[in-house]
């Protein structure tokens, strides 16, 4: 049976709705309920997936100081960092965003690591997604630091009251088979630090929509003085510029050495 609902206005009928098409709504209105209620479920998961797929403890390395600092979004991020101790002192570092992605540490070259990924991603990944990825070999004895980029925001090293870009040349992950990447090297003095982070960093926005940007990172990074560590002194500028009630858009994360 239809029953007919009216809405009168002046005298005129302007609306008729029969009651089976409410309940029609009512029904789309509990599967929207119940597909957010399976989403989050998901998201759930997800999150702890990736948390646990993050190392559970930092290296000791004698005259190094690593801090690695994460804080996902709500929703699941595609940030990810690894530290690997590898053979003959030397140790694997890895920052990147992906959904789900890690790149697996070698001894080999970071240029050929990321080939064997970028290989080993493009026959898996699906068409419409990618990975950035910055990964370095530090030499902890000679201070020597090897690195490769795939696209990744670059590291800035900071020296001598200055910071510079560490640039090399590499397509993301898992975009075109038979990619090659350029490698770079530095050797970091005592007192000298690197920033490796994500984009939850820079693409933060204060609540006049003002993002706070890779030149504000970088002065920030200048200016800054040996007596506290580095990543302390960016989350509280960082989270200063945002001021309270922000909804942070993005994971944040940041590994200075």
């Amino acid at each position: 049976m239809a029953i007919l609902i009216h809405r009168i206005s002046g005298g005129r009928i302007v609306e008729e709705r029969s009651a089976n098409s409410v309940n029609l709504i009512l029904e789309d209105l509990q599967q929207e309920l119940r597909e957010r209620e399976r989403i989050e479920q998901e998201l759930q998961v997800a999150r702890r997936i990736q948390q646990t797929s993050l190392p559970e403890k930092v290296p000791a390395l004698e005259g190094w100081r690593i801090s690695p600092y994460y804080r996902p979004a709500r929703e699941v991020g595609g940030d990810f960092y690894d530290l690997h101790l590898l053979s003959e002192g030397k140790l694997g570092l890895v920052v990147g965003e992906a959904t789900g992605k890690g790149v697996p540490l070698s001894l080999d070259s970071p240029g050929e690591v990321l080939e064997q990924t970028n290989e080993a991603l493009f026959a898996r990944i699906p068409a419409n997604m990618f990975v950035t990825c910055f990964y370095a070999i530090l030499d902890s004895e000679s201070g020597h630091l090897s690195y490769a980029n795939a696209g990744h925001d670059l590291p800035y090293l900071r020296r001598s009251g200055e910071a510079e870009e560490l640039r090399a040349r590499g397509m993301p992950l898992g975009l075109m088979p038979g990619m090659g990447y350029e490698e770079k090297e530095v050797v970091l003095e005592e007192g000298e630090s690197v920033l490796f982070y994500g984009d939850g960093l820079v693409e933060a926005h204060d609540p006049e929509d003002e993002m706070f940007g890779f030149p504000r990172v970088r002065a920030l990074l200048a200016e800054h003085s040996e007596e506290g560590p580095l990543d302390d002194f960016l989350l509280r500028e960082l989270y200063s510029f945002v001021g309270e009630g922000w909804e942070q858009e993005d994971d944040i994360t940041l590994l200075t050495l």
